[in-house]
C-alpha cells in the first residue's frame, strides 16, 4: 500500500472508468476508513457502489465522466464550516482510496444532482459527490500555479515549503487554486485568495494536503 505522500504524488483526476468491480475487500476497507472520518468530523460521508445513476445525465456527460458506477457523496449538518470541512475530510477518503489503488474526480455540478440529492436524509445538505473507480488510466499532472502566488509571510523553513508544495497537487474547480498559506503567530494559517467557485471546499483541501506534506496543523 503507498503512502499518503505517495497518493498525494499519484492522484489526479479521473473521469473515465473501467468496466470492472471494486473487491469486497477494498470496499470494506475504504468503508470503514469513511466512517472513522465521519466520527471525527460530524459529516455523513457515504459510499454507493454500483450505482451508474448518480454520474448518467446531461451534466454528467458535459463533465466528460464516463462509465462511473460508484461514488462518495459528501453531506451533513450544514455550519459555518461546512464546506471546509466537506473539502478537508472529503480529501481524506480522495486519499485513502488512492492508496488502495482507486481513482477518483471531485464533481460540484457534474453529475446527477437531483438522483443524489434523493439520497440524502431530511434535515441535512449536500456538498458534492466523487466518482470512484479503476480509471482507465491515472490522468494527468495539472498546471500549478507558482509558489510565491500562494503564500505570504512564507518562513524560510522546509517543513512550511513542503506544506506548500503538497497544497498545490490539491484538486481544486477548474484548476482555480484560490488559496494563500501564511504564518501567524507562528502557526501555518489558510484562507481563500479571491473569487472563484467553490473555493472554500478547495480551501479545506488544500488545507488537508499542507498538513500531509508539513505535519503542522492548519488554522483558517
Amino acid at each position: 500500500m503507498m503512502t499518503l505522500m505517495e497518493a498525494i504524488d499519484a492522484r489526479h483526476s479521473v473521469r473515465a472508468y473501467q468496466d470492472k468491480p471494486v473487491e469486497e475487500e477494498i470496499r470494506r476497507q475504504l468503508e470503514a476508513f469513511t466512517e472513522e472520518c465521519n466520527r471525527e468530523s460530524g459529516l455523513h460521508i457515504f459510499i454507493r457502489w454500483d450505482d451508474p445513476e448518480g454520474f448518467d445525465s446531461r451534466m454528467a456527460h458535459y463533465g466528460r465522466f464516463r462509465n462511473v458506477r460508484n461514488y462518495i457523496v459528501l453531506s451533513g449538518k450544514e455550519t459555518d464550516d461546512f464546506d471546509y470541512i466537506c473539502g478537508y475530510w472529503g480529501e481524506k477518503v480522495v486519499l485513502f482510496a488512492q492508496q488502495l489503488g482507486l481513482n477518483t474526480c471531485w464533481a460540484a455540478l457534474t453529475f446527477n444532482r437531483k438522483k443524489v440529492r434523493e439520497l440524502i436524509p431530511d434535515g441535512e445538505t449536500m456538498c458534492m459527490a466523487i466518482s470512484l473507480g479503476y480509471g482507465v488510466t491515472q490522468g494527468v499532472p495539472h498546471r500549478n500555479r507558482s509558489v510565491r502566488e500562494v503564500t505570504e509571510n512564507a518562513p524560510d523553513e522546509a517543513w512550511f515549503a513542503a506544506g506548500v508544495e503538497a497544497a498545490l497537487k490539491a484538486p481544486t474547480a477548474m484548476n482555480q487554486q484560490k488559496f494563500l498559506f501564511s504564518l501567524n503567530d507562528g502557526e501555518p494559517f489558510a484562507r481563500v485568495k479571491g473569487r472563484g467557485a467553490c473555493r472554500t471546499v478547495d480551501l479545506g483541501i488544500a488545507a488537508y494536503h499542507f498538513e500531509a506534506g508539513s505535519g503542522r496543523k492548519v488554522r483558517h
